[in-house]
């Protein structure tokens, strides 16, 4: 329950990336979409997280149509031209998925897996754990993992909530097993290792920097604003040497023709750099246990 405010400190590991990389890139493709709040699933009324809405149906009563409409955007579309931009170029991704959104479009699962995503789980529905009870938050994990085992084919090696975790979440995730890490923090450029009651678990920090929920809050305008934001960071992190580069994205933002543009400049910018390894999440954790098992 305290807080490490020091971390690696000036003293930072050699992360030692395979083949000598310089720098780790990871993308996470958010799959969301039919798992909001929405009056068919028995919420008082629609959402439409991060989406061109913004505060638009803040007096729709009840069900709301156009936000229904501006998340299956993601789901119908922009997901299969994110899995397109990354294909062509040979790059795989993480899928962070809600285990609803999957159940809906399991066309999505399928072709993630088939292009050498991994799975990180992001909630049964698209639900605020924090708002949770420890007996609901358990509840949902259970729910999550038995459909992903129907969705996906297997159970995901690590755990994402939305925005942030509850006090319980990583001891539930310890207590029910069989997780390699989970992404609740924001803390860092490289896993680390922390504590849950006498367990060592391993941390791979998520971003909301590099993340596209940016256009929602209006801070990016066009895929210019992405693109130089993404390359900088990219071009600061290779020139340094030794870090992990998360990118996120959501296809219902992301998967628009304009801002994909900037996606494309961004992978492309990457592609053409040496010693970058492109991986998936738990291809990272996987390496941070070899290499840096906890001591």
């Amino acid at each position: 329950m305290t807080r490490d405010l020091i971390g690696y400190g000036r003293h930072r590991p050699d992360p030692r990336w395979p083949d000598g990389a310089r720098l780790a890139v990871n993308i996470a493709v958010n799959i969301e979409e039919g798992a909001e709040d929405s009056v068919g699933d028995g919420a008082a009324r629609s959402e439409a997280p991060l989406t061109d809405a913004a505060d638009a149906g803040a007096d729709v009563p009840g069900r709301d149509l156009a936000a229904e409409s501006m998340m299956a955007y993601g789901s119908r579309v922009g997901f299969w031209r994110v899995h397109r931009l990354l294909t062509e170029r040979g790059l795989v991704a993480t899928a962070s998925a809600c285990a609803v959104a999957l159940e809906r479009n399991p066309d999505v699962a399928t072709a993630a897996r088939a292009a050498g995503w991994d799975l990180l789980g992001h909630g049964y529905r698209f639900t605020k754990h924090y708002l949770l009870s420890p007996q609901q938050e358990h509840r949902q994990l259970e729910l999550a993992l038995a459909s992903f085992e129907q969705t996906w084919g297997a159970r995901p090696a690590g755990w994402y909530c939305r925005y942030g975790p509850s006090l319980h979440t990583r001891e539930i995730l310890v207590r029910a097993g069989g997780f390699s890490y989970d992404s609740d923090a924001y803390d860092d450029e490289l896993p680390y290792w922390t504590r849950v009651g006498e367990c060592p678990h391993l941390v791979i920090p998520h971003t909301f920097s590099n993340n596209d929920n940016k256009y929602a809050k209006g801070w990016w305008a066009t895929s210019e604003d992405a693109f130089t934001y993404l390359r900088d960071a990219f071009d600061v992190l290779y020139a340094e040497g030794g870090a992990m580069l998360v990118v996120s994205v959501h296809p219902r933002l992301t998967g628009h023709p304009a801002r994909a543009a900037g996606l494309a400049r961004f992978l492309d910018h990457v592609r053409g750099h040496e010693d970058v390894w492109v991986c998936t999440r738990s291809a990272i954790a996987d390496h941070w246990r070899r290499t840096h098992p906890h001591d």
